[in-house]
């Protein structure tokens, strides 16, 4: 396409096809569930209906998102084996979060009032008629989401630039329009079926994509070879690119990925949402066998990338290596679906995170305080109204043509890590921690992130995720210990049948 927008070439035939008939494909299936969608709780949760396949796919593919084909590819392509470590404490991560947080908090927020939303089920635990903690998890959502969301607007925004030559802001506006639309007429029965397909798309693309660029060198050996003639470092887990030893700081921050789990509202929603406890299990089986491999083929695809994409990509533009290595080494039409790939990563994340603030703002905002006895007919709509509200914000964020991917990534999923992880894990495990604890906790774990982030050097290189849930978990322990728990008796109630 030429400079002016509105010639295309040839070559850009083929992925225009392949993107057109995907998303017809998900808006069908929004326009599908907007006609079975007739309550809040089906716009939220979908009714605690999906199956093992559906929970497992919806929960990786909103967890992955663009970082997973633009982020952490582009993160190798300039680190190296080094990736590794990331690598190592997101698979941890995600493992925990399956086996220890799922069922009880698919059990517990079932008994606990049938609470459709985080702060719901929050207010629900600790048995509190103060909107308090409500509304602070509330707005903590909002904080965090606008810059997840706006994280995969920026992602879209590159995928359109690079394939299309749109101008930045355009392409912008394209991906916004196109994610906002389906969440907006099917809620989340559209959003988790949507993410069956996409998460599909991105394990073939993540799979496929190393294996023709590692064919395309001349095999595995030769790729190694030439890694290593290249830049020896990017094959030493212990040295960063430029040779220098890999400080303490930088391992445990990388590590430190995996404890942002317990916090991401989008997955813990998928927990929340199936049918039955007893198919969380299989559930998690299909999920690690998911991650694993595509957390694994994203590394290589980086790797790949260094020795294959000449001249070499900088800074932020290291990110668009699988879009270049698609473009360059398979054709138009296949290239299109590869690509639809990426579309597929942005849209299962950004939509997740869309439904998941715009539902926290009506149940945990404007239903309590401004409209108590609102119809749920009028509760579905504004829910609609605050998904086109939380988009519009999420664009403006993401206006910067410079914006990384990853780094917005990661500055979200920090601020819900620590804000809530703390406080999901705790409210699962010890019955004695009280409202006022989980509340400066809240507190504690998202002021952490906000201010850490603005601080450099020495002891602040740290990633600020790691001593927001140090700090929050402390303060949810000290505090609970002087405070009292509500309810006691009920608590104990509810332990039982989440054990049991």
């Amino acid at each position: 396409m030429h400079n002016n927008g509105f010639i295309m070439e040839k070559s850009q035939i083929g992925i225009f096809i392949s993107f057109a008939l995907y998303l017809i494909g998900m808006l069908a299936i929004g326009w599908y569930f907007y006609s079975r969608t007739k309550n809040l709780s089906d716009y939220i949760l979908g009714g605690r209906k999906l199956n093992a396949w559906v929970t497992s796919l919806s929960a990786q593919a909103s967890d992955m998102s663009g970082w997973l084909l633009l982020g952490l590819p582009g993160y190798a392509y300039l680190s190296g084996v080094e990736s590794l470590w990331l690598l190592i404490g997101l698979l941890i991560g995600t493992y925990i979060n399956w086996k220890f947080i799922a069922k009880r908090l698919r059990i517990y927020t079932e008994i606990a009032g049938n609470s459709l939303t985080i702060p719901d089920y929050f207010e629900n635990r600790f048995k509190t008629k103060s909107k308090t903690i409500r509304v602070f998890s509330a707005l903590f959502i909002l904080i965090f989401f606008l810059i997840y969301t706006s994280s995969g607007f920026v992602a879209g925004a590159k995928l359109f630039s690079t394939v299309f030559d749109l101008p930045y802001f355009t392409a912008l506006l394209v991906g916004g329009i196109i994610i906002v639309s389906y969440t907006f007429l099917g809620g989340f029965q559209a959003v988790s079926w949507t993410d069956v397909y996409q998460g599909a798309i991105m394990f073939f693309a993540i799979i496929i994509v190393p294996v023709i660029a590692i064919n395309n060198i001349g095999g595995i050996y030769v790729a190694i070879k030439k890694i290593n003639e290249s830049n020896p470092q990017l094959l030493n887990i212990f040295t960063t690119k430029e040779g220098n030893s890999i400080t303490v700081l930088s391992i445990i921050s990388l590590f430190g990925w995996g404890l942002g789990y317990f916090g991401q509202p989008h997955i813990l929603a998928r927990f929340m949402a199936i049918k039955s406890s007893e198919q969380l299990s299989k559930a998690r089986k299909i999920a690690m066998i998911w991650v694993i491999f595509s957390l694994l083929s994203a590394v290589i695809i980086g790797m790949v990338g260094y020795i294959i994409v000449n001249p070499h990509l900088s800074n932020a533009n290291s990110e668009k290596v699988f879009i270049v290595l698609v473009k360059d080494l398979v054709t138009p039409l296949f290239s299109g679906v590869l690509l639809a790939a990426i579309l597929a990563a942005i849209m299962s994340t950004a939509d997740s995170q869309l439904l998941v603030a715009s539902s926290s703002l009506v149940e945990d905002i404007y239903k309590p305080f401004i409209r108590p006895k609102a119809s749920q007919k009028e509760l579905l709509w504004v829910s609609r109204g605050f998904v086109l509200f939380i988009a519009l914000i999420a664009i403006i964020i993401g206006l910067n043509p410079n914006s990384s991917v990853l780094d917005l990534v990661a500055y979200a999923w920090a601020g819900f890590g620590a804000t809530f992880g703390p406080v999901i894990f705790l409210s699962l495990y010890w019955k004695n921690i009280t409202e006022k604890g989980a509340l400066a906790g809240m507190l504690t774990g998202g002021v952490t992130i906000l201010i850490w982030k603005q601080l450099t050097g020495g002891i602040f290189n740290l990633y600020e995720m790691v001593p927001g849930v140090i700090f929050a978990t402390i303060v949810i322990i000290v505090v609970s210990k002087f405070t009292k728990v509500n309810n006691l008796k009920d608590v104990e109630n509810e332990f039982k049948k989440i054990i049991g």
